[in-house]
């Protein structure tokens, strides 16, 4: 009998979206990187974790709890922070993750996860505008609305439909009607957190006292699970003298990738110099490359190199910004605390001498 139910076509889409995770978190790390390894994974089997899938199917959460079958370590913390209360997204909007990257996957549902436990009942105490930390490093998500008298509670202005959807001694997991950010990879997760602000804050005070670990691995796996696979390969390939050349006061980068790197391999002694010339020493979005006045200059990881950005007119009186006369055709593809990657149409040259 063929799988038809939106049950099975969800487990099977989102199996594969995991299996994919788990390759893609197995590229190694360079040295000195600041990933730490992930937690031993949960089995299947885990008592907790087949208790609180019962539960979410039987309120028709049916997504939810396919993930929280196959691969609980998601959502369930180690013994080091055994408590969790996790919103669970209802089916219709993650019907269509199957096209999102897996790595975006992943983070929209770690947003979802707080390391508390929190029934119904504690939310419905905390105070409005109360920011609640969540399992996505340096993001928060804020009790946006709570109405005690209809026992009503919203977070990121999205509705707790199913409160107390199922109540363990250390899991606690409410259904809501929607995402707690828009479902579109492009886009940071921080557009959409109400806690901003005290988020910023945050990073703000720890770069002042820690230096800066851009988060190479991650880069390298989004260009590669993301069609900029030639481009993924060439940066991994020089990425021990990147991350030995790196400014010691950087605070973030910015990727400028190439579709493809033209008659390189990752032999070619140019390489390095090529792929220096692709990589800002700051974070710099496509809004920032718009303030800036025309023919402004920015450094790359090559110090002797800058980048120059340029404006140039298209249909319907609008602009598409240049970077070296390179069109910038797809910006913030991806972002994070301390680097955005930005796409542009064909591969930066390197002066000649």
């Amino acid at each position: 009998m063929g799988c038809c139910s939106l049950d099975c076509f969800v487990y099977f889409t989102l199996s594969i979206a995991l299996a994919f995770m788990a390759v893609s978190t197995t590229l190694p790390s360079p040295p000195d990187s600041n990933i730490t390894k992930p937690n031993k994974p949960i089995t299947h089997h885990h008592p907790l974790s087949l208790n609180a899938s019962k539960a979410l199917r039987q309120f028709n959460f049916k997504a939810i709890a396919t993930l929280l079958h196959i691969s609980p370590e998601i959502f369930l913390p180690s013994s080091s922070s055994p408590n969790t209360t996790l919103f669970a997204i209802d089916d219709s909007s993650l019907f269509n993750t199957s096209s999102l990257p897996p790595l975006f996957l992943k983070q929209l549902l770690q947003y979802h996860t707080l390391p508390l436990r929190l029934p119904m009942k504690d939310l419905l105490e905390k105070p409005q505008g109360t920011c609640l930390p969540t399992f996505l490093r340096h993001q928060s998500v804020q009790i946006s609305t709570v109405e005690k008298e209809s026992r009503t509670v919203e977070v990121n202005r999205v509705l707790i439909s199913h409160p107390d959807m199922f109540l363990g001694d250390s899991l606690v997991i409410h259904g809501v009607l929607g995402p707690f950010s828009p479902l579109q990879p492009h886009m940071d997760i921080t557009h959409s957190s109400l806690c901003q602000s005290d988020s910023n804050k945050t990073i703000i005070e720890e770069e002042e006292t820690i230096p800066v670990k851009i988060d190479w691995t991650r880069i390298i796996q989004l260009l590669s699970s993301n069609g900029f696979v030639p481009f993924a390969i060439g940066l991994h390939s020089v990425l021990n003298r990147i991350v030995t050349d790196q400014q010691k006061n950087m605070t973030g980068v910015t990727i400028l990738a190439t579709p493809s790197l033209v008659s390189l391999s990752s032999a070619s002694p140019l390489l390095y110099e090529v792929m220096r010339r692709h990589i800002l020493v700051q974070r710099l979005t496509n809004k920032d490359f718009a303030s800036m006045p025309n023919k402004a200059l920015v450094k790359t990881l090559d110090p002797y190199q800058d980048l120059i950005i340029t404006r140039r007119s298209v249909v319907n009186s609008s602009q598409s910004l240049m970077i070296s006369g390179v069109e910038i055709v797809a910006p913030d593809m991806f972002s994070s605390s301390n680097f955005v990657i930005h796409g542009i149409s064909h591969t930066l040259e390197i002066p000649r001498a």
